[in-house]
């Protein structure tokens, strides 16, 4: 059995905690990508073609390279990364009291192969008062995340319920990554991964 080398195509310190969660060995790279939308693209289609174009823009030969995307999504309006704190408020006011769909498109590439999939998850905050929503922003993590919030630090507190995979939210589904992996013919099984 081998041990395959692992590429992150991410900067993000939440996916790298959570490939390090289930004991997956890895570097990071992060892949300079173009994030635009093409025209007519939905959101979920945007989501995974970026993941795989994160995971396929690696290349390093004998190398396992995962790439991920999230994006929030309320009302059929894609909401990004706050550009300045007005616009992190406006978000977070947006999404008080009520639901939305966080998509987290996912793709692994092995050996010439590239396989990827979507995890749609519901998550609903509770009614958030104006003072409290300056007071996460002054927490400085609204700044960097798509939605205006981050599940796994202090927008744990706003968060009411999440309906479907909570590391999805985080950013990186690890359940639908380690099946990915499995087609590719890779073994995953509560431990490093490895290759016949």
């Amino acid at each position: 059995m081998m041990r395959p080398r692992v590429i992150l195509a991410s900067a993000s310190p939440r996916r790298r905690e959570l490939l390090s969660l289930i004991g997956i060995e890895h570097e990071v790279r992060p892949a300079n990508i173009d994030e635009t939308y093409l025209p007519g693209e939905a959101a979920r289609e945007h989501a995974e073609r970026l993941a795989r174009e994160k995971a396929g823009a690696i290349e390093v030969p004998e190398a396992i390279t995962i790439g991920s995307d999230t994006i929030v999504v309320v009302d059929g309006r894609v909401l990004g990364k706050p550009r300045d704190r007005e616009h992190a408020a406006a978000m977070l006011r947006q999404l008080s009291g009520r639901s939305h769909v966080v998509m987290t498109g996912v793709a692994a590439k092995w050996r010439g192969k590239l396989v990827s999939g979507l995890e749609e998850v519901g998550v609903t905050f509770r009614p958030l008062r104006d003072d409290e929503i300056d007071r996460y922003i002054d927490t400085g993590e609204p700044m960097d995340k798509a939605g205006a919030y981050g599940i796994q630090g202090f927008g744990a507190t706003i968060v009411e319920r999440v309906d479907g995979d909570y590391f999805a939210v985080m950013g990186l589904p690890l359940n639908r990554l380690a099946r990915l992996l499995e087609t590719l013919g890779l073994n995953y099984t509560f431990g490093p991964l490895t290759a016949d």
